[in-house]
């Protein structure tokens, strides 16, 4: 059986998709235009006639992977907030480990590239004003101020799971781990009124 050759914006997203597992498995120098066409099964210059330049490839992981984060984030219904806030960081290092791999290569690559550092940083400003609207669910006073350090904490212990010592923690040592943290984050951003 052929493999579907996806066509117009699935064949963008296929590209990106590619491009963030070869950044995630491969580093940033594994990542060329060929490497990505042979990775998503594309026929040669397909890479190259979306996404001319190495700077749009870059530009194009960010902007998949916070296409999926954004779609990501569940409806808040039947769950309390904190769990919510749980339950997508555990997932998402489980479900996703590339895409963050990939995030934290692509943002060093940034701070060298303008461009690349302008889609980072608007994708961060988009998930730190959905996590604002948690926070303010939780009864987190000034949610917009506190979503800068609860983001930045969250981020780390992401980093720590898929790149660091955290990776060695069973997968229900970590989700405890994040309950604990994340909760011990909560209760200090509600006392600080």
């Amino acid at each position: 059986m052929t493999k579907q050759v996806p066509l117009g914006a699935d064949r963008r997203d296929a590209i990106a998709d590619a491009a963030i597992h070869l950044v995630a498995t491969r580093g940033l120098r594994g990542l060329t235009h060929r490497a990505v066409d042979t990775e998503a099964g594309l026929p040669p210059g397909s890479t190259s006639y979306y996404l001319r330049t190495r700077s749009a490839l870059l530009t194009a992981c960010v902007t998949r992977m916070l296409a999926r984060d954004v779609s990501g984030m569940p409806p808040n219904v039947d769950h309390p907030p904190l769990e919510l806030v749980v339950g997508m960081l555990v997932r998402l290092t489980e479900d996703r480990p590339d895409d963050l791999i990939a995030r934290y290569e692509l943002s060093l690559e940034a701070s060298r590239q303008p461009e690349l550092q302008a889609a980072i940083v608007e994708g961060g400003r988009q998930l730190r004003t959905m996590l604002a609207g948690f926070l303010e669910s939780l009864g987190v006073p000034d949610p917009a101020g506190a979503a800068w350090p609860a983001a930045a904490m969250i981020d780390g212990l992401m980093y720590d799971r898929v790149a660091g010592a955290g990776s060695t923690l069973s997968p229900e040592a970590f989700e405890a781990a994040v309950r604990r943290s994340v909760t011990a984050l909560i209760e200090g951003l509600r006392a600080d009124r």
